[in-house]
């Protein structure tokens, strides 16, 4: 047995001492479940803050993962590489229109920086628009877009000149948005901010003020891309197109992964204008080929869309007392309590259930898409039992 004190006190002595961690110490996971070091198992209904979207060892990213690390495992992008190219030419095969222009990174953040140096290498501009409860990131450049003081107070003096504008709002983002603006960066759905979507006519009118100034439409879908929406990505749901899309979180079916994709009528960016030394290596190329093949033979993108609408149906038919509001699309649910979310997480935990914060007063869920409807049915009849 492993002494889990002992553990406890090692990463709180060594630890950076940044995370808010709750006493329990996972061990390993298979499918939508995780198991914590004395054996007690949980359904994940956070997908590891969304990133395992297959769920835990899906046997299809294990194997390709295993397959690659006995093949090459680095290969930096002043190579060409077989893996790299292949994950091109499907993420491009699932892109609308001509979104098939891509800088492989690391991470969520690092494809919002990216995003932000693509913007301004195209358009020449250094204007920033954001919106008023968004989360991109804990880097300087994607800190600057984040809404959240909590995060953006320390480093303020250091952060970029970044307009935040009422998310929804559309004459404030048209008053917001000029011949000077380089991107506007916005959700598809706030994430941390609530769980709260972009409606249509918001991002349509984005989309129109940004052609009429020439500003690059740059759509975080880190949280919302690769099927969690019900769509491919979140943006689909308002019919536009956006200039950049920057991705992360499920691409790499669980290994850190990130991208910035853009239109190719916009051309290439210049050369050694960005890099990274670990960004499109070879071993998370064939677990982001696993991943997105998976999804896609699977129907996962429609089966995300319709048990979504089916596990919402059920949470409003239980007329919960303690929720004011659901929200969402696809399988990102928010629900937004009447007191705090800390003391129901607790008690969904102790009922074999793991969830996620979304601010200080909304549950959120982001359940792997393989979750079935019989599954999606235990984590309802808890938060019945909870919030009833």
């Amino acid at each position: 047995m492993i002494d889990t004190s002992a553990l406890f006190s090692l990463e709180d002595s060594h630890g950076s001492g940044a995370y808010g961690k709750r006493p329990t110490a996972l061990a390993r996971g298979a499918g939508v479940y995780v198991w914590d070091v004395d054996g007690n198992r949980y359904l994940d209904a956070t997908s590891g803050q969304g990133v395992a979207a297959l769920g835990h060892c899906h046997p299809a990213v294990t194997e390709a993962i295993t397959a690659q690390a006995g093949t090459l495992v680095t290969a930096h992008e002043s190579f060409y590489n077989d893996r790299r190219a292949e994950l091109y030419s499907m993420l491009s095969s699932i892109m609308p229109a001509d979104l098939t222009r891509f800088f492989l990174c690391n991470s969520g953040a690092e494809a919002n920086e990216g995003a932000l140096k693509i913007a301004k290498l195209l358009t020449g501009r250094s204007g920033i628009v954001a919106a008023k409860r968004s989360f991109h990131g804990r880097t300087t450049g994607a800190l600057s877009l984040t809404w959240t003081q909590k995060y953006r107070k320390p480093f303020q003096e250091w952060l970029p000149d970044v307009q935040h504008v009422t998310f929804n709002d559309i004459e404030a983002a048209r008053a917001a948005i000029d011949e000077h603006t380089a991107a506007v960066v916005v959700e598809a759905i706030q994430g941390e901010g609530g769980v709260h979507p972009a409606s249509a006519a918001y991002l349509q009118a984005l989309r129109q003020r940004c052609d009429q100034t020439g500003t690059m439409l740059v759509l975080d879908e880190i949280q919302t891309g690769f099927g969690r929406t019900g769509r491919w990505f979140g943006f689909q749901h308002a019919g536009i197109l956006p200039d950049i899309i920057s991705l992360g979180k499920a691409i790499g079916g669980g290994l850190p992964m990130g991208a910035v994709c853009w239109r190719a009528a916009h051309g290439p960016i210049a050369r050694a204008s960005h890099g990274s030394t670990f960004g499109g290596n070879p071993l998370v190329c064939a677990a982001a080929i696993a991943t997105v093949s998976t999804i896609n033979s699977l129907g996962l993108v429609a089966k995300a869309r319709e048990n979504g609408a089916w596990f919402r149906e059920q949470l409003q038919a239980a007329n919960l007392r303690g929720a004011r509001e659901i929200r969402g699309e696809g399988l990102m649910i928010g629900l937004e309590l009447r007191g705090r979310v800390t003391p129901v997480l607790k008690a969904l935990q102790e009922r074999g259930i793991l969830a996620l914060p979304a601010g200080l007063t909304t549950l959120r869920l982001l359940p792997p898409l393989i979750i079935t409807r019989e599954q999606l049915g235990t984590v309802a009849a808890a938060i019945r039992e909870v919030l009833a």
